[in-house]
This record gives C-alpha cells, structure tokens and sequence, in this order.
C-alpha cells in the first residue's frame, strides 16, 4: 500500500469543499476538525495530505490526472471513440476543434474548477502552515514545500490548457482574489511566477522521503525543467512561437542533468513495466498522482478517468469503447528496412491488422504496448480470452478496429474494481517519468545546435523499446509483430540539426503516444496548425466523421475561457483570441 494514501481518506472526510461557482472554490476555506481551534503539526499534516489528494480528484468528468480527452483525442493520435459523435459530445466538439466553445456545460469547465479546488487546498493548507513555527512542526518548511509543489502542478497544467489564467496564493483573502484578472500577468511573466513555486520546492524539499508519493527535491527540479522548456517556446498574443529562447534552453539541460546525474532515475528495464499494476513508484517514475484500493473505503482511493475506456465488447470489461487509436498514429509506429521510422513515408498506407503480423511490415515494438490489435496478446495477457478481438470495438464503422491499451488493467487485476458500468484502477498515473527528463535534454540540445548529444539520449529509448518484447508475446512464445527497430548512428539517418530535431519528435510520439503529451508538444513547438490540418486532410478521406472539421491557428492552441467564470466575474477574466 502506498504509504501517502493511508490519511486520505480521513483528510478528505475532514476538509470538505464544494464548488458552485468561482468564488466558492477560491475562497472556500475546508471546513472540519483540522481547521478547529489554534493550527497544529496534525491539522497542518492532515491539510497538506488533502492537497495530495486533490490532484487527483478527476473522474471522467473534469480530467486532471489523464490528458487522454485534452491531448490525446485533441491531436492526431487519437479519435474519441465511444458511440458514435454524440457520445459525450464535449470530446467530439475538441476534436473537431472548430466545435469548441466557451459555453460548453462540462469537460473543460470542470477541470477549471478541479484544479481551482485543488489550489484552494493547497494555499489553505500554506496558510496554516504559515502560522506555525519549526518548533510546533519539525517539517513545516518540508511540507510548505510540497503544498507549493502541488500548487506549481496545478497552475502549470491550467496554463498548457488555457494559457490566460489567474494566479491564486495563499497570500490572498476572499476579497482580493475576486480582483485578480486572468490576464495580470504576461506569458512569461505567469511562467516565472509558476516557477517560483518548483524553485521554492527544490530548494527546501529532501532529496527522498520517507513516505512513498510525495514530492522530493528531484520531483521538483524535473517539474522546473518541463516548465524552462515550455517557457523557451517564446509565443505571442496569438499563441504563434516567434522565439526561442536559449537562456531557458541551457536552463533545461543543466536541471535535467541534475536528475541524470544523481543516479537515483532509470528506465524501467521493459517498457511494460509502466503500464502494470506492481510497478508503481518505480525508477522511473518522478512524480506520480497516486492511488489505491482495499483502504478501508467503499471504493479505494480510485482512478476512475479513463473509466471510459476499455473494449465495450469485452464480455470482463464490457464499457464503453472510448479513447481510440488514429490510423495516423497506428501508421507512426511502421519502420524501414534498417528499423527507423518512415519519417516521410508513413501515412501514405493504412494499416490493418492484416498488415501487423509476424510476416507483415515491420513495426516498432511499443506498437504492442499502445494499441489494441485484433489477434494481439491485450494487456499482456496471452489467455484466449485476453487476446484481442474485432469484436471488442464498439463502433467500428465511425472510429475503426484499433483500441488503447497503456491506461486499462486486466479485469482479474486486484488493483481493478468496477463500479456499474465504469471501471477504476489503482494504478499510478505517472506526470512525469525518466524518459520525459532524456527526451526534453535532447530536446535542448538539438534547439541549442548541440545535437550530437541529442543520439545518445534517445537512443536510450530506442535501446529500451527494442528490448520490450516479452510480455508481448503470444502464447506460443512468438511475437504478433514483425518489430524492427534500431538505434542512430549517423549513417542511417544524417545527424544534422533538422533530422535530429525530426528523430526526438517521432520519439516523442511513439514513447508517450496515448498518454496525453502529444498536443500540448505541437503547440510547444509551433507546428499544431500545419501538423493537425494535414492530419485532418488525411484522416478524413478514411473517418467521415471528420469531414468539417478544422484546426485554426491563433485560436484551437488553447481551450476558451469557461464562459460561466467570465460572466461570473463580470467580464474581469478576459476570453482567449478567436473565441
């Protein structure tokens, strides 16, 4: 049992907030015996437990912990999958993104709130924290540092999902935030004063805890170099990259080095490893939202954000089919004849599950990792009624035969329950893992012209990726796949700036595909509009479902402003451009 997950229950049972509006949840102050009295060591543990816990108080209904419906279905790595468009309807209207409007009544809203919620918990438990000194809490400054780190989290994402957001500390009283615009702040100026938090954290967090799932020194110096990286991607009003800037580039080399260096991260030896029950809080997982099951709640402390997501005709799943697989992004996983990926060529087949078998083309092996395949072991799984099945699909004829595979858990799992129709793991969700910190250093070195210290790092990856091929086996020993994939040298592929930077964002996609990353990177490096519209011109010859849709730049790189929290503040928060 994760260690962190004992008090939350108790805490969030102690702490109760609700949220009908904009100034509940930023002012709201949790309410119960913790707050009772003169602060103490126990109240200010139990507040900062409380800020743990509500990172991850998502459902499939404001997501928080998994991009799967923000970056994932928004980019050209998958469809929304479920029944039909007008199944939860908010999804399709993203990924048509021309569909996307401020007024929309829930998904992006509630994630708003969710994560105005979880800022509220954590400045209220800062505020307790301050009124304490070190000789009535030995680990005041430790814990001050987490509740930042958790506050840095939660701005951080809401500002990669709607750029203009407002900036709430614990220094405010309920009159005050009510006056803080969404637009006080300059881009680069809301990043630096995000960043305030991860630097406050570095600086006083221990290097490990002695509690599994909170936030450590190195938690917080890999937070800061995924904020550099971001903030290096200089952009204008318009959301359009028109800099980058090297300082931060340099920034993100020599924290990520930190991380590397220290010897404490690896790679998971399998690439599976991530994806299973077993394995949470592994090395390489930096920072993880964390769950549990069998704690003494009716439930557990629960996952339920991908609950949508398993195979709908699955007689031990059985709901509700969402989260598909792209053709497009099928095809990103086909390799040449030396093992590279078909950089130019890739899309220009569809593959089918026809064409992915031991004698067909020759594919990256994570593709068995991502991506459901009628034969295929599902899950790792190489029963009968593990493998895959066509018939598993709910709605082939609007999303086609491929299903994701990285967020579900075999249904005999102990870390599996399901509640009515949905289903909820307590597995881990990783927010940041080692290979990110490989990836953005190489990433900074090929902005930088260094790239020639870019090939070892993904080739790492790659090394990773080739040696991943046991658990997905079939049940004869053989491999579904015909993998084929190999490493950089130079010679396969001239190791200049541009063919470097082409090589980190394949791997970029192929690691993380599914996961959630993949729109938020386009719109980092500026290429969201010309990526995704040649996506769509594509797509929509073999998705009908498509055929109107539309990226337009300078508009569909962030989500609107919820058009309830600008009426609310009385036009004080300033919608996004295009809406």
């Amino acid at each position: 049992m994760k260690t962190i997950n004992k008090y939350i229950a108790l805490s969030i049972l102690a702490i109760l907030f609700t949220s009908t509006s904009c100034k509940d949840y930023l002012e709201t102050e949790p309410q119960g015996s913790v707050s009772a009295g003169a602060p103490s060591a126990e109240s200010a543990e139990g507040l900062v437990t409380a800020a743990y816990a509500g990172i991850g108080n998502d459902d499939m209904i404001g997501p928080m912990s998994s991009m799967w419906a923000y970056g994932s279905v928004r980019s050209d790595d998958a469809y929304k999958g479920g029944g039909g468009v007008s199944d939860v309807a908010d999804i399709n209207f993203y990924e048509q993104y021309n569909l996307t409007q401020p007024d929309q009544g829930w998904m992006h809203p509630y994630t708003w709130e969710n994560f105005y919620i979880a800022i509220s918990r954590a400045n209220f438990a800062l505020k307790t924290l301050n009124e304490l000194t070190e000789d009535d809490f030995s680990l005041r400054t430790t814990r001050i540092a987490e509740a930042r780190f958790l506050r840095g989290h939660s701005h951080f994402v809401l500002k990669t999902l709607f750029k203009n957001i407002p900036y709430i500390d614990e220094s405010l009283s309920n009159e005050e935030i009510l006056k803080v615009s969404n637009t006080e702040f300059s881009n680069d100026e809301l990043w630096n004063k995000i960043a305030e938090d991860f630097q406050f954290a570095i600086d006083n967090l221990p290097e490990t805890q002695p509690e599994v799932g909170r936030a450590n020194k190195f938690s917080a110096i890999a937070y800061l170099a995924k904020l550099r990286l971001y903030q290096a991607y200089e952009q204008n009003e318009s959301h359009q990259v028109v800099n980058i800037n090297t300082q931060r580039l340099q920034e993100v080399v020599a924290l990520t080095e930190m991380i590397i260096s220290s010897g404490r991260y690896s790679l998971q030896p399998d690439f599976a490893e991530n994806f299973l029950d077993g394995y949470d809080n592994g090395p390489e997982s930096i920072f993880a939202v964390q769950f549990s099951i069998s704690d003494g709640t009716s439930v557990g402390r629960l996952s339920f954000v991908n609950g949508l997501n398993y195979p709908h005709g699955a007689p031990q799943f059985g709901c509700c089919g969402f989260h598909a697989p792209s053709q497009n992004m099928v095809n990103a996983f086909s390799t040449d004849t030396e093992g590279l990926p078909k950089f130019e060529t890739f899309n220009d087949v569809a593959l089918s599950a026809e064409d992915i078998t031991p004698t067909g083309v020759t594919v990256d092996p994570r593709i068995d990792h991502t991506v459901g395949i009628d034969g295929h072991p599902y899950k790792y799984r190489n029963e009968e009624d593990y493998i895959f099945s066509n018939s598993w699909v709910r709605d082939p004829g609007v999303y086609g035969f491929f299903h994701s595979m990285k967020e579900q858990q075999a249904a005999d799992c102990s870390c599996y329950k399901k509640e009515g129709p949905f289903i909820g793991t307590s597995v881990n969700i990783d927010i940041i893992r080692y290979a990110d910190v490989l990836l953005w250093q190489a990433e900074a070195y090929i902005e930088l012209g260094q790239h020639d210290n870019a090939m070892p790092l993904i080739n790492q990856i790659r090394k990773r990726a080739s040696e991943s091929t046991n658990g997905t086996r079939l049940a004869d020993g053989t491999s579904p796949s015909n993998y084929l994939i190999s490493e950089y040298n130079g010679s396969n592929l001239p190791w200049t700036q541009e063919n470097a930077r082409m090589a980190l964002r394949w791997e970029r996609r192929l690691e993380f595909a599914m996961e959630g990353p993949r729109f938020f990177d386009l719109v980092r490096w500026g290429i969201a509009e010309e990526t995704l519209n040649a996506y769509l011109d594509q797509e929509k010859t073999r998705r009908d479902f498509l055929n109107s849709a539309k990226f337009t730049a300078g508009r569909d790189e962030y989500y609107p402003i919820p058009q309830r929290e600008i009426d609310f503040t009385k036009g004080l928060y300033k919608q996004n451009p295009g809406y």
